[in-house]
């Protein structure tokens, strides 16, 4: 038998045991099945895993050969098989020593890079980078993918630390997203990054365009109130871009692993270059727990392994990220892409088809919010949902410990109520005590039976600090590596992102009125017509 069909078998074998037996069956199980790594606190104990399900969860990891594969990713060798490039984020916050990638040093271009970012981002901060109105007052990030949501994401989980200019991301091609963040500011103390590799992505260069022609209004010289992570310096400049203001990226940093390097630049402007290195500092102690950590005690390695029993053994479709952070706001849309573009494919390494289920869906919103909202399907639809939980021990509030007291014992309880439901006896009683008889008590308790056995992790952190979520995105980037791993596939590339690019490329020309649109299936001409006010 293979290790899939050991692991199924044994699933299969178990299937009707709570989670709740195993507490009493194991009296040090939340201290064994749990791991604690600078700081950070990650409880998988409320999952139906038991040690016999974890040995070979291991195995599993031992045998795809897991090892290898990270000191490969680590050293600069190109595992990107399918693009034929290194993946190498990690070096951009590992700024000592050096990684060696065709045989040159990395690491120079890493460091030297880093110090223009800051020193750019201290000329802004500072006001001696101007705007033709004065000192600048907010920065627009124009970008989209892992160009946007990176920095989107941390900015707003790093609110506490930012202090001057203010930050603002577009990305959306509609023009609500451009017109509505540019409406309320002032041109002539506004910068505008741009954020695209190739200085091609349309709906960037789109939204940037409609910011130069906003800014070009009031400014003589909108160029100058320009930056660009690019690595295109000829479409920069003809965009009137000065080249100390481009800042550039290998193509061994893909877009969602990115925000470590020049794509982090608005992150950096609004919370100061030290808060940025710390934040790198919070990466690279991930990086260096999950380089040396056994695999039973590797955070990333069992972060993983948990998400490859609940999907691939278990059959669990989907996976909730529920952070008791408000500030986190956006972490479960950043995972989405992180998760779902990295390990969403179809195919093995060798092109052969995947023998199992691919990456889950992943989704989720802030609690407390989501109780009032979607906790009604977790706790009792048919479908099981793993969640996963994430709460800090402090806030940044302490006038307001009061509300993080509530926070936290909010996330502790839904996690609690997951694994121990309510059984139909317990209910009968509830309904006793209100009064009710026969029928009717018999009823109203059914309603009220949560069935319980469902699984859920917490990751506790002591405060989300800039170290913190440096920590927590290279926590998540890690397990996305390992699952990849273990399911035998390239999870650096995003070809399925090309096809539905290139069409769209070809139908502007057509709901423009240029083209005809008879070489479209019936549906898409009758949409088009649509579209353009023709009838239907």
């Amino acid at each position: 038998m293979s290790h899939w069909d050991d692991l199924r078998a044994h699933a299969k074998a178990h299937e009707n045991r709570r989670i709740l037996d195993l507490f009493d069956a194991d009296p040090n199980r939340a201290q064994d099945f749990a791991i604690e790594a600078d700081g950070l606190l990650f409880d998988y104990s409320k999952t139906s895993i038991d040690a016999t399900a974890r040995d070979m969860l291991l195995a599993l990891a031992e045998s795809a050969n897991v090892a290898g594969r990270r000191e490969a990713m680590f050293s600069g060798q190109k595992i990107n098989e399918t693009e034929g490039r290194a993946v190498l984020h990690t070096a951009l916050r590992n700024l000592d020593g050096s990684v060696f990638v065709d045989g040159r040093d990395v690491m120079p271009g890493v460091r030297d890079t880093l110090a223009r970012m800051e020193a750019f981002s201290n000329d802004i901060r500072s006001g001696r980078f101007r705007g033709q109105g004065g000192a600048i007052t907010d920065v627009v990030n124009i970008g989209i993918g892992g160009s946007d949501l990176g920095p989107a994401m941390a900015s707003i989980a790093l609110a506490p630390y930012a202090d001057r200019p203010r930050v603002h991301f577009v990305s959306n091609v509609d023009g609500a997203h451009v017109h509505d963040v540019l409406a309320p500011l002032n041109p002539e103390t506004t910068l505008v990054i741009v954020a695209s590799k190739t200085f091609t992505t349309i709906e960037t260069m789109t939204n940037a365009r409609t910011a130069r022609d906003w800014m070009a209004r009031r400014v003589a010289d909108p160029g100058a109130q320009f930056a660009a992570v690019s690595t295109a310096l000829d479409r920069t400049a003809e965009f009137g871009i000065a080249p100390e203001r481009v800042f550039g990226f290998e193509d061994w940093v893909g877009g969602r692993y990115s925000m470590w390097g020049p794509v982090g630049l608005a992150l950096m402007i609004a919370i100061g270059p030290d808060r940025f290195r710390e934040f790198l500092a919070g990466g690279a102690a991930m990086d260096a727990h999950f380089r040396s950590a056994p695999f039973g005690q590797n955070m990333p390695v069992m972060l993983a392994l948990v998400g490859i029993w609940h999907n691939q053994v278990l059959g669990h479709a989907t996976r909730a990220v529920l952070p008791y952070e408000q500030r986190l706001s956006r972490l479960p849309a950043y995972l989405q892409q992180l998760e779902m573009e990295s390990n969403g494919k179809r195919v093995a390494m060798d092109g052969s088809d995947l023998a199992v289920h691919s990456g889950p869906v992943v989704w989720g919103e802030p609690g407390t919010n989501g109780q009032h909202a979607f906790y009604q399907l977790i706790h009792q639809g048919t479908r099981v949902i793993p969640c996963e939980f994430l709460v800090g021990r402090e806030g940044h509030e302490p006038d307001l410990a009061h509300h993080h007291r509530l926070l936290v014992a909010n996330c502790l309880a839904q996690a609690e109520a997951l694994m121990r439901g309510r059984s139909l006896e317990e209910a009968r009683r509830i309904m006793a005590a209100k009064g009710l008889t026969g029928d009717e008590l018999e009823r109203q308790a059914r309603h009220r039976v949560f069935p319980g056995n469902r699984p859920s992790t917490v990751l506790f952190y002591p405060r989300l600090t800039p170290f913190v979520l440096g920590q927590i995105i290279a926590l998540y980037e890690h397990r996305v590596f390992v699952e990849g791993v273990i399911l035998g596939i390239n999870s650096f590339d995003q070809w399925g992102v090309e096809l539905g690019k290139e069409l769209a490329v070809a139908l502007e020309p057509i709901l423009a009125g240029r083209e005809s649109a008879e070489s479209k299936d019936g549906s898409t001409r009758r949409l088009v017509a649509w579209a353009r006010g023709e009838a239907i």
